[in-house]
């Protein structure tokens, strides 16, 4: 197979957003028998390039000896990076055609053999691929915490761009795309473009997005630092400006890839990661979107260093939410996940205002937030911190397992009268004194309101004589 000499031409990256795009100039062809050891030219990406293109009938990889099949791929791949609005589906039918026929053969001809991903024709790869996925996505519509209600915005053009993001992919992984030569065209420019789409609406571009990000950040070390200092961005931006992003839950999920393959010991930048970015974001109210992913990430860092638990569950507690249940029941199962990893020194620097916040949960009157704390007295390991340090933590809480005695829910109820006998057994002595001194407290606070209903009176009676006299 012939081998093209290189011409030294940048990867471009112009955007295709339906229209037909701009470009550098040249021929369509280059195809005569004296230029075939030379590319061809890249086609002007106008509308008369355009119909130029697909007015030649390019034949097919088979119909043609191998020495001239390099040449018909760079061909084919000009024809593909012409792009039609897909909106109406009465225009360009016929060149919408050829170009997925065009682009299935494509990625059937670099599934077979060797010698496709060459260095020479890396810049008409990029070429096709940037013209065809970097555009402008549609804003989008609603408030971002019912996101999980709206059915999503699907991409009109999937059909030729399902079949782009396969060949992306599969030039990606190839062994024939060295990172070193290949990142002078899959640049960091080429990577943040790719990361601005996962604010895709379309769920199907973002799984591919996702798997095609996570191969880059394997094979180009170099790249590394860039994405992740992009998706730090991206996350500062949801978390303190906009709180709307549609692919908050992919870029989780790869970080959470990423960081199971830190080294130890971390890395003052990841553990600044983990505080400025993933902590804070359990502020916004669409948490629900993307809490799982987000989740395991936080547990990937405390299963590396259990010290990282006190930063972690005091950042909870500083974004614990006041009037949203679902997520106070979300925070709640991430926290029973932290504490199992947690050690005793950083459980005793949190414990109290933990369970002052859980007591407060303990009561809540919705009852799935009562019975999701009181669930983390069915861990073995919790109720083992619990009692090394119960005469500090059980003073904290025992007002609430009294306000529950009269809980409306009976399945709260149960676990209530189950968690005030674990104490009893556990400590019978404390819990008198603690059942003593809240009794007392109720008292004294009884006898308080007592008071300050007399003076209301008093003012109220002042009041009435006054405009009774008047």
């Amino acid at each position: 197979m012939k081998k093209f000499a290189n011409k030294g031409r940048g990867a471009s990256s112009n955007s295709g957003s339906g229209e037909v795009a701009g470009g550098a100039g040249g021929g369509a062809g280059g195809g005569d028998a004296s230029g075939r050891d030379a590319k061809p030219g890249v086609p002007e990406m106008t509308a008369q390039g355009c119909k130029e293109a697909y007015a030649k009938i390019l034949p097919s990889f088979a119909d043609i000896p191998n020495s001239q099949k390099q040449h018909l791929f760079v061909e084919k791949l000009h024809l593909c990076a012409f792009t039609f609005d897909f909106t109406d589906q009465t225009q360009n039918v016929r060149e919408k055609e050829i170009k997925r026929q065009t682009l299935l053969e494509l990625v059937d001809y670099v599934n077979t053999g060797s010698g496709k991903f060459t260095e020479a024709v890396s810049s008409d790869i990029v070429h096709m691929l940037s013209h065809n996925l970097f555009r402008a996505l549609p804003p989008s519509e609603g408030d971002g915490a019912d996101a999980d209600d709206e059915e999503p915005t699907l991409e009109p053009a999937w059909p030729h761009l399902q079949v782009v993001y396969e060949f992306l992919l599969r030039f990606i992984v190839s062994n024939e795309t060295e990172a070193r030569t290949a990142k002078k065209y899959v640049d960091q420019t080429f990577v943040l473009k790719l990361l601005e789409l996962f604010d895709s609406e379309d769920p199907r571009e973002r799984d591919y997005l996702k798997t095609i990000l996570h191969r880059i950040y394997g094979k180009f070390m170099a790249h590394r630092p860039h994405i992740r200092k992009a998706i730090n961005n991206i996350f500062f931006i949801f978390i303190y400006e906009t709180e709307r992003h549609n692919g908050i839950a992919e870029l989780l999920e790869i970080l959470g890839s990423i960081i199971n393959g830190f080294a130890l010991p971390l890395k003052e930048e990841h553990r600044r990661f983990l505080k400025k970015a993933l902590v804070p974001l359990h502020k916004p109210k669409c948490l629900v979107l993307y809490h799982q992913p987000l989740s395991y990430c936080i547990t990937q860092f405390v299963e590396k260093d259990p010290r990282l638990a006190e930063e972690v569950i005091s950042g909870l507690l500083k974004y614990w939410p006041v009037t949203n249940s679902q997520k106070e029941v979300l925070f709640l199962g991430e926290l029973e996940e932290i504490l199992e990893l947690i050690q005793g020194v950083e459980f005793e620097k949190i414990m109290v205002p933990l369970f002052k916040v859980l007591a407060k949960c303990l009561c809540s009157s919705h009852f799935q937030v009562s019975e999701r704390a009181l669930f983390l007295w069915n861990n073995e390991y919790i109720v083992s911190l619990v009692a090394k340090n119960r005469d500090k933590i059980l003073p904290l809480i025992i007002g609430a397992l009294e306000v529950n005695e009269d809980h409306w829910n009976a399945a709260v109820h149960g676990l209530t009268c189950n968690v005030r006998k674990l104490f009893m057994q556990m400590d019978p002595g404390l819990w008198q004194a603690c059942k003593a001194n809240y009794d007392q407290e109720v008292v004294e606070l009884e006898k308080h309101r007592a008071e300050a209903k007399g003076k209301w009176e008093q003012i109220e009676a002042m009041a009435n004589s006054k405009m009774n006299g008047a």
